[in-house]
């Protein structure tokens, strides 16, 4: 190779090496550097680092000589801070809507945004136990379908499906395509909604994405009325019941079969239930007991009831009765 080629490959290698070996508060010797290089299989000389390392300044890098005994070099990126990082990858560890697979996909892309000692602080930074995972691969891109229906103002279409004591999907709507459409995505308690309107119900309705399926961009022109300009979310919806503290305690839960999802949505597709020969399912949960778990339960209407262990359900009479004085 000519030493104008050489040159050039030493500057690119001595860029990778600053970007995945330094930041802020770690940077390389001289020496490093020149042992970094000969790793390459490259030569140089320390004159020839220098104006390297001016060339790279030129070129927007922020490249920093920190006051060290010996001095050391580091380059400074512009672009997320480490507690940035941290929290990007909290997030999707935490994300119930993505998959094993796409998390680890996605954090893997996070940690090339970071030099090698920020990785491992990521590492053990984003441990998080305990996470519900989505098993809908096809959900990562339906949110993308969705945008470019509305991007186009066009209608979507998908099949929608609930999730029963048995542990199987069940198709909504006689296994049919929904048409509808798109308005608006919401991201809450680890999960994305589709809210849309249903020319069929002259009215705005509410889909989980990862219980939809087959979405994709129909030739229908979307609907367009005051009701779809106008929406906007209630930002004042009180919090969930699973944010607030207080004894735990093992619960039993009793409903009808065809609304497990109620508590599969609540706590997780793996509840084990016991289905009754009159079409009851019982399902058994640990949970923090609250006033704001007794209000969950009371807001279903009875569709879902407490009945057991005694002592808890007694609390959740007292609580009624409580309300009922005020």
């Amino acid at each position: 190779m000519s030493n104008n080629g050489t040159s050039k490959l030493k500057l690119l290698y001595l860029r990778q090496i600053l970007e995945d070996e330094t930041d802020a508060d770690h940077g390389l010797t001289m020496p490093q550097l020149i042992a970094r290089l000969e790793d390459y299989g490259v030569e140089a000389e320390r004159k020839s680092i220098y104006r390297d390392l001016d060339t790279l300044r030129e070129f927007g890098l922020d490249i920093r000589t920190l006051p060290r005994r010996p001095v050391q070099y580091a380059m400074v990126r512009q672009g997320f801070t480490l507690p940035e990082l941290k929290l990007l990858a909290d997030c999707v560890e935490s994300s119930k809507f993505l998959t094993k697979h796409q998390t680890n996909m996605l954090i893997t892309n996070l940690k090339l945004l970071a030099s090698d000692h920020e990785r491992e602080q990521l590492d053990r930074r984003i441990h998080v136990t305990g996470r519900i995972r989505s098993k809908n691969k096809s959900a990562f891109l339906s949110i993308d379908t969705i945008h470019e229906a509305k991007r186009l103002r066009r209608k979507v279409s998908f099949r929608y499906f609930r999730l029963g004591a048995d542990g199987q999907r069940h198709l909504t709507h006689g296994g049919r395509p929904h048409v509808v459409t798109p308005v608006a995505v919401a991201y809450d308690e680890g999960f994305y909604y589709l809210t849309a309107w249903n020319d069929q119900h002259d009215s705005m309705t509410e889909f989980r994405i990862d219980r939809m399926d087959n979405v994709c961009v129909t030739d229908q022109r979307a609907t367009a009325n005051d009701a779809i300009s106008g929406f906007a979310f209630d930002k004042s919806a009180p919090a969930y019941f699973g944010r607030f503290g207080g004894e735990v305690a093992h619960v039993a839960l009793e409903m009808p079969a065809d609304r497990a999802e109620i508590v599969l949505d609540r706590f997780g597709e793996d509840v084990p239930f016991d289905l009754r020969d009159d079409g009851t399912a019982q399902a058994h949960v640990s949970v923090h007991v609250s006033p704001q778990f007794f209000g969950w339960v009371a807001g279903l209407n009875g569709v879902v009831t407490l009945v057991g262990p005694a002592r808890i359900v007694e609390e959740y009479r007292s609580y009624l009765a409580h309300l009922l004085e005020g």
